[in-house]
């Protein structure tokens, strides 16, 4: 019987999933694309990828109910992992061209546009992580793949003595933004580390090393 993690990476008609997918097997899960409530809420880890409009993604997740899914793996602390848009639905809202849409609201915050003079920001850049995190043991100093315009440019998190204060990593594009989160069972990045080569498969790797 194989003891590799399983991870649901959750199908809710958006995202980069085919990769994420692949990148993950790669590293020793096994890996399940699937909407189904019950099997997110069962496997080891459960992956939520996100690409395009802040608005768009949300609503993909209420019409699956990623909101509850994501929500319940937390509340038993049950790992979670945000990919781009995946993470910044985490936060309170979203603000798109004026419009604000309501996140999930695991973390206190709004996601807005950049202030760069190039946006989007679309490329490899170096990242800042805190001492001590586990998700970028040992490629600590390396690049990763960013696309997006929108970040969170302030991360200041409630107090809840269930888990250890975020560990939060920073990059920057015109300004600092949140580039990864690491907060007890929830863990997301603004980078696509399924599509950072052997840096992204290093985090990833530690990811899913951490679900046994």
């Amino acid at each position: 019987m194989s003891t590799s993690p399983t991870v649901v990476v959750l199908d809710y008609g958006f995202g980069n999933v085919r990769s994420a997918v692949r990148a993950l097997e790669r590293v020793g899960a096994q890996v399940e694309l699937t909407a189904d409530a019950r099997a997110a809420a069962e496997a080891d880890g459960l992956v939520v990828p996100g690409v395009g409009a802040f608005a768009a993604v949300m609503a993909g997740l209420q019409a699956v109910r990623g909101g509850q899914i994501i929500d319940r793996r937390l509340a038993g602390g049950r790992p979670v992992l945000g990919i781009c848009v995946g993470m910044q639905v985490m936060f309170e809202a979203g603000d798109e061209h004026g419009t604000r849409t309501d996140g999930l609201g695991e973390w206190p915050g709004l996601v807005d546009r950049l202030e760069a003079d190039v946006v989007p920001h679309m490329g490899w850049a170096t990242v800042e992580p805190p001492a001590g995190s586990r998700l970028f043991a040992g490629v600590e100093d390396e690049r990763f793949y960013f696309v997006h315009s929108y970040a969170a440019r302030s991360f200041a998190p409630l107090g809840d003595a269930r888990f250890e204060p975020p560990a939060v990593t920073w990059a920057e594009h015109g300004d600092r933004f949140v580039a990864a989160v690491e907060n007890g069972p929830l863990c997301a990045t603004q980078f696509h580390p399924e599509k950072s080569g052997d840096a992204g498969a290093q985090l990833l790797t530690n990811w899913v090393e951490s679900l046994r």
